[in-house]
């Protein structure tokens, strides 16, 4: 036997019914930061820094993140 059952919910709702947190004004102070911190040119050593210290990444995500930036950067120092 096999019983199916569709829910049609926001995520809104979903949270709510599994008395899940609302995290949307920590959300949106973390985007406020990043964006604040991008807008003042920081530099990829800086951004990663920011990252680590604002977000739970492995050594590896980190990595990445680096990896990324520089290319952005173009090879350039500063």
């Amino acid at each position: 036997m096999k019983i199916s059952v569709d829910v049609d919910c926001t995520p809104e709702e979903a949270r709510r019914f599994l008395g899940l947190p609302d995290l949307t004004p920590v959300h949106q102070a973390y985007v406020e930061r990043m964006t604040k911190a991008v807008g003042e040119g920081v530099s990829a050593d800086a951004f990663v820094e920011l990252a680590r210290q604002w977000g739970p990444m492995s050594e590896a995500g980190m990595q990445m993140w680096k990896t990324m930036l520089e290319g952005m950067r173009g090879g350039r120092d500063g």
